[in-house]
């Protein structure tokens, strides 16, 4: 899938999963979206051309330079007898489950070091978003932590204490569910290269039919290849749909058009 694609299937994921971590209003599930969608888009640095890789220029692509490197080792040392001849170094090491849980692993542990590193990873996933869907991203978050300020000012209280309390309540919810959001964003990445032709290889290392590198795809007639007229035409298309009925309170407000539509048209 191309990078469009697999930033909205973060953000719809991100979407979905908020309320189960307890995330219910929009100024926590905009944010948790957001870096949901951004880290979507990391597995692909183990491509040289995709928007991760050329993201900040020079240092993504010695960043990608090395996934690649370290993916083609990895590929070498574990590759089972029925697994194909292949460099490694796009669509495995990581877009698979194991490297999904430990780069989230990782980021959860960042709280352990201080909110601002916190803090450092959601805006690198919003930044990685906002490349790939535009900046209508930040402003939403924006807007989701100006209504945070505003919910969290109390009579009487100044403008910049609400925006320091808010920016702390901020910082401590990032940290709760930062993890999540990596891990998460990762292995959706990895379940829209599953639609493709190519598959993907998510549940390395468990031996499939004498493969440790076994590439899971949908039933044949269900494939489609990257960036082909029914990714761009129906998938994407569906994804966005989703993405903005799945915003908290969206449901609610469809319903409300629809029956005050069948009432003015009741009246006609």
């Amino acid at each position: 899938m191309m990078g469009r694609s697999h930033a909205l299937s973060g953000w719809c994921a991100g979407l979905a999963v908020a309320p189960l971590l307890g995330l219910t209003s929009v100024a926590e599930v905009v944010p948790f979206a957001a870096a949901t969608a951004g880290y979507a888009l990391v597995p692909d640095l183990d491509h040289p051309g995709a928007s991760a890789s050329r993201l900040l220029g020079p240092v993504t692509r010695l960043v990608s330079g090395a996934v690649r490197a370290f993916s083609g080792v990895l590929y070498k040392l574990t590759k089972g007898p029925r697994d194909e001849e292949s460099t490694g170094k796009h669509r495995h090491a990581t877009h698979t489950l194991v490297a999904a849980i430990l780069l989230g692993m990782l980021a959860a542990s960042l709280g352990g070091r201080g909110k601002w590193a916190v803090l450092g990873v959601a805006v690198t996933g919003l930044v990685l978003a906002a490349d790939a869907l535009g900046d209508w991203i930040v402003l939403a978050v924006l807007a989701a932590a100006g209504w945070s300020v505003v919910g969290t000012a109390l009579p009487g209280t100044s403008t910049t204490d609400a925006v320091h309390a808010a920016v702390q309540s901020g910082l401590s919810q990032i940290g709760g569910w930062i993890g999540v959001a990596v891990g998460l964003g990762m292995f959706v990445h990895c379940l829209g290269d599953s639609l493709t032709r190519s598959g993907c290889p998510w549940l390395w290392p468990l031996p499939i039919r004498g493969e440790t590198w076994y590439e899971l795809r949908l039933p044949r007639p269900l494939r489609f290849s990257t960036d082909s007229w029914v990714e761009r035409l129906v998938v994407a298309p569906l994804l966005f749909v989703a993405g903005v009925l799945l915003l908290p309170g969206a449901f609610q407000a469809v319903e409300r058009l629809f029956d005050a539509t069948s009432i003015w048209l009741a009246g006609q």
